[in-house]
């Protein structure tokens, strides 16, 4: 017997489109289910060094849930690269702001730390309320 072991070709990669409604959802939780979905966890064929993700639509950022005290407690943490460059952003004020923020840090750091993870964040498109501009594709909704 002779099987071989099939790893998919980058331009034979099927990228599905994925709706995923965050009303009520906790932000850990989803941002687990879009990194999957950013890396192809979803699929037979995964394999962690090919790029064979899906593109995904998250509507009604700005609902989503933070569990205990994170809503005072977090921070979000940017850095210019010069001398007292730091901002310290509690989540309170984020989550007022721009929600989208705040997902779109959550599921970064849920990717591999490589060149890959750039390429995966790129198919994520986070929408503050509940309409988005990707009406055009085929979208199958998750929850």
């Amino acid at each position: 017997m002779n099987k071989k072991t099939y790893l998919p070709k980058q331009d034979s990669i099927e990228r599905r489109w994925h709706l995923i409604d965050a009303n009520g959802e906790v932000l850990g939780r989803l941002a687990v289910k879009v990194a999957g979905l950013l890396r192809g966890k979803n699929k037979i064929f995964y394999t962690n060094h090919i790029d064979c993700g899906d593109f995904v639509i998250i509507v009604n950022a700005s609902k989503i849930v933070l569990t205990g005290n994170k809503l005072k407690q977090k921070t979000y943490f940017t850095y210019s690269g010069y001398p007292g460059g730091v901002k310290l952003t509690p989540y309170s004020v984020l989550m007022e702001k721009s929600p989208e923020k705040a997902l779109l840090a959550a599921v970064k750091g849920m990717l591999p730390k490589n060149k890959l993870a750039d390429r995966q964040i790129t198919r994520l498109r986070v929408f503050k309320g509940d309409t988005h501009t990707h009406n055009a594709q085929l979208i199958s909704s998750i929850k």
